[in-house]
């Protein structure tokens, strides 16, 4: 793994296996726990050089770039899987490279590798649950009315910030800020930090939490108890003052508990059910400190990382470990579970219907129905996870590596929603002005932050809602085979709903780029004249005027007509005749309405033939006629 890579939060805390099922044998590519490791990822030759074969290296390095939440070099190496042979490769990389290719919004070919490990696995509860609703993404993509995010910069580094906890008046989170290293990696430790809410109710900038807690491996993912006095959290497995491994170079995550005495914390021990042969993680203890919830893959996992739940009895020792079963857990990874006051979990998965990457989900225990994806601004197409939620105060806090953050893990704040506007409009091709069928609406506010998302229907109609605070925003429309179609706007601080909103979409191959000929951009049929003639045929003014529409819709384009003969008559007489033909052309195309400054026109004469037929060459008429056009070149 290369461990320089930002999205060091959610992998080097995510359970070691990789699994597609206990069922199933563990392959060595899978086998990844790289906050055990702690050791750089490999290059594609340097796996060669190993023996490995070019199958268990495209697994090797798609499994790493999953794991880091590199879902576009992810969805290179799968690609390169599948192309060696997709016949004996396990289903389980069909499901990756589906979800890797969801969270690059890659949404069509998402679908179509989603349904291929479907019909291998029908059994698997990821494969029923996407069956379930074929109108999730939309759903999912439509923003909350109650919450939006933002970015808790006040407290945020350029490093990893996540696994956020509530203790007294303080938020407590894990960093890798301090870049603490060691001789065998140059990924940095985790430790614990602090920051104080004052009565303005920002977050006053981060502090080292408690020295008593830090050594030389990584702490994070605390839980406290209601009176303060205790503490769980997650640590490497931890022997004689430093990071302990197995046999395989592995170092489990455990579980660690603390007591508070005369202000500092001490009596650190680790729970009972940890073990050196698989991690245990991320505790989160119940309002009455009676259980205890956490991550592993021990024994009866169902995937890669399970929730289980544990009793903690009134002298402090603890029940047997119960798995909380296959309506929370899947084949894939679920973690960071917090429990609230009233009994929701929350928690990470990839393995329940989500926008792409970590998504988080609740359930409510007390009546155990089902899960339930928290969805858009909570959720993105990227890794989000480590959420806790303050039910009496109604705030919320959780990580995720989305664009616009400050690190390569950043900590957001979940903000109630006074009000919404809702936008409605229509997706449209720039020159056919047809609607667009499935294209991806994002709204971004003024500093590039995703506020609302949604996907057109069949008829290219969308509904977004963003927050009303928003008064500045942009529109951005997203579908393979088109460009970008962007759109600002404005909303004043009454204005609850905006409609007739046009995104035009340019297709990717009528993009104006320098030198291109809008004859073959356009797809136009070629502006042909006759013999010694300079006056436009009639079948051309259908073309020209595509050629107007066309600019009349990117007042930044600027183009020139060259206009050529046929080798025919005396070179200087085709000068004339050329440069009489582009004229006329230019002449007609202002007359449509565009500004001269936009067009201009220049003979050729016979200098720039298309074909054999030059002077003394003997060719048909036809042959001849294919040298007498127009051409429409994009200019600077």
């Amino acid at each position: 793994m290369k461990l320089n890579l930002h999205h060091i939060g959610v992998i080097l805390l995510l359970l070691p296996v990789f699994a597609t099922s206990q069922k199933k044998t563990k392959t060595a590519e899978d086998n990844f726990d790289h906050y055990g490791y702690m050791v750089n990822m490999s290059t594609f030759e340097e796996l060669s050089k190993q023996g490995l074969t070019d199958e268990e290296i495209c697994k090797n390095l798609g499994n790493t770039a999953y794991l880091n939440a590199k879902y576009d070099e992810a969805t290179y190496w799968f690609s390169k899987l599948f192309e060696l042979n997709d016949s004996s490769i396990d289903a389980d990389y069909f499901y990756r490279y589906a979800q890797a290719l969801k969270s690059t919004k890659n949404y069509r070919e998402s679908e179509i590798w989603m349904n291929k490990f479907k019909k291998a696995n029908t059994n698997d509860v990821r494969a029923l649950n996407h069956s379930k609703d074929d109108n999730y993404l939309k759903e999912l993509m439509a923003p909350s009315t109650e919450f939006t995010v933002e970015n808790l910069s006040s407290i945020n580094s350029k490093e990893s910030d996540f696994a956020p906890s509530f203790y007294q008046n303080q938020l407590i989170f894990s960093t890798a800020r301090d870049l603490e290293t060691s001789k065998r990696t140059s990924t940095p430790y985790l430790n614990l930090y602090q920051a104080t809410k004052p009565n303005d109710g920002k977050y006053s900038t981060a502090t080292s939490f408690d020295k008593e807690l830090k050594s030389m491996a990584n702490e994070s993912s605390t839980s406290f108890s209601k009176d303060g006095k205790t503490v769980y959290f997650t640590r490497n497995n931890f022997k004689k003052g430093g990071f302990s491994r197995d046999k395989k170079g592995i170092s489990r995550l455990k579980i660690y508990r603390a007591t508070l005495n005369s202000g500092l914390w001490g009596n650190i021990e680790e729970l009972p059910f940890n073990s050196d042969s698989y991690s245990v993680a991320h505790p989160s203890m119940n309002e009455e400190g009676t259980k205890l919830y956490f991550s592993s893959d021990m024994p009866g996992s169902l995937g890669a990382s399970d929730i289980f739940v544990v009793d903690i009895h009134p002298d402090g020792s603890f029940g047997t470990p119960e798995n909380l079963g296959p309506k929370v857990n899947t084949e894939s990874r679920e973690s960071f579970p917090f429990i609230s006051e009233s009994g929701i979990l929350y928690f990470a998965s990839d393995g329940h219907q989500g926008l792409g990457g970590l998504d988080i989900f609740s359930i409510d225990l007390k009546k155990y129905d089902n899960v339930t994806n928290l969805g858009n601004p909570i959720n993105s197409p990227y890794d989000d996870f480590s959420m806790v939620f303050d039910e009496e105060r109604t705030i919320g806090f959780f990580a995720s590596n989305r664009p616009g953050g400050i690190g390569g893990d950043d900590i957001y704040y979940l903000k109630t929603i006074d009000c919404i506007v809702t936008i409605s409009g229509i997706a449209t091709d720039k020159d056919s002005e047809k609607a667009i069928p499935n294209v991806i609406m994002t709204a971004y506010d003024a500093s590039g932050g995703t506020i609302g998302e949604t996907i057109a229907n069949r008829e290219g109609e969308f509904e977004i809602q963003i927050p009303c605070q928003e008064n500045q925003y942009s529109v951005v429309g997203n579908l393979e085979g088109y460009e970008e179609g962007s759109l600002l706007l404005f909303t004043s601080p009454n204005e609850k709903y905006i409609k007739n909103v046009k995104v035009e979409m340019e297709e990717s191959s009528k993009k104006a780029v320098l030198g291109a000929d809008l004859v073959k951009v356009l797809k136009l049929d070629p502006i042909y004249f006759d013999l010694n003639s300079s006056y436009l045929r009639e079948d051309a003014f259908e073309n020209l005027d595509k050629v107007v529409a066309y600019m009349q819709k990117r007042p930044e384009v600027k183009v020139e007509i060259g206009s050529h003969t046929d080798s025919r008559e005396e070179d200087n007489y085709n000068l004339w005749l050329s440069d009489r033909r582009a004229k006329r052309t230019v002449s007609y195309i202002i007359s449509r309405g565009i500004d001269e400054n936009r067009i201009s026109g220049r003979g050729y004469g016979e200098t720039q033939l298309i074909n054999r037929c030059a002077n003394g060459i003997i060719c048909s008429d036809k042959d001849h006629q294919l040298n007498r056009r127009s051409e429409f070149i994009i200019v600077d």
